[in-house]
């Protein structure tokens, strides 16, 4: 048998899209938090997509920065070369070029619809992000999706299967409105314990601090 862990749970709720850089640094920083809490967490990743109307061919990434936030190349370049900093230090890495693209997610959330019932939806989201931010690849391309959901210990073709029939498109669409509904329009946002929101990446001390009001809470 084995010994249960000891350490509290605490449910943490992230809405959040695969081509956001700022969901994979608020995640780090949480993850760093929760070490220094020494609390676990029950973690759920929400659908939201960033660019919803986003057509197949994608968009280069800097074209559509200054399009939809009205940045100068030159602040483009300079939130890149920061994001390059803070993922470093967070144990992440962007690779962001010339090339880069911003891309359709909507087929990556029905995979991690279907991930979730598989028991695997943490390991598949974390791959994601890796397989769009690290590796450069096309996150709106089945065959990059597919081989990112093999690299995450998940069947292929029941992943293939899942996708081809449309069954998690419904249930994406659901859970994105239940979301928006609630007023979320940014993330990543994060609900601690069903109770607090704390929208955009904060910091591993912000979190600690909402980690450490949810446990005394509980007590």
């Amino acid at each position: 048998m084995t010994t249960p862990d000891p350490r509290p749970v605490i449910q943490v709720d992230i809405v959040s899209d695969v081509v956001c850089p700022w969901c994979i640094v608020g995640f780090r920083q949480l993850d760093i938090a929760l070490q220094q809490e020494n609390v676990l967490a029950r973690l759920r990743w929400h659908p939201f997509e960033l660019n919803p109307n986003m057509p197949p061919e994608g968009q280069n990434l800097r074209e559509h920065i200054t399009e939809k936030y009205g940045s100068t190349a030159e602040q483009s370049q300079q939130a890149r070369e920061r994001l390059v900093q803070i993922g470093g230090e967070l144990g992440f890495t962007f690779n962001f070029n010339d090339d880069s693209r911003i891309v359709n997610t909507f087929a990556a959330h029905q995979l991690l619809d279907w991930a979730e019932s598989q028991g695997k939806q943490h390991p598949l989201k974390l791959t994601l992000f890796k397989t769009y931010f690290t590796d450069g690849l096309d996150v709106s391309d089945t065959e990059v999706l597919l081989n990112a959901v093999q690299a995450a210990g998940l069947d292929r073709d029941a992943a293939q299967a899942a996708l081809a029939s449309g069954a998690h498109v419904g249930p994406v669409r659901e859970k994105q409105q239940f979301w928006t509904s609630r007023g979320i329009s940014g993330v990543p946002s994060m609900v601690f314990g069903g109770k607090y929101l704390l929208t955009g990446a904060q910091g591993s001390e912000t979190y600690s601090q909402v980690l450490q009001r949810c446990l005394t809470e509980a007590a």
